[in-house]
């Protein structure tokens, strides 16, 4: 099975922005595996405004995690 993760380098702010969303979006696959719970789930966060700034939260750290990796693009 390849890595899903190979690498926390990109080549740019843009590249690592959407990696950093991957790594929040895998976070949750992990933990809850169920495709269908998942699908559940979403119609209950996905109109609840509090459950969208948690998410942007994740992301911001998730991103400052690859921002610190990759030399803050220099």
């Amino acid at each position: 099975m390849p890595a899903w993760l190979p690498s926390l380098i990109t080549a740019t702010p843009e590249e690592g922005y959407d990696l950093a969303i991957k790594l929040s979006r895998m976070a949750v696959k992990k933990t809850q595996p169920s495709d269908e719970v998942r699908g559940r789930l979403r119609a209950l966060y996905e109109n609840d405004a509090q459950a969208l700034v948690a998410v942007s939260h994740v992301v911001a750290v998730n991103f400052a995690t690859v921002a610190a990796a990759n030399g803050y693009w220099r």
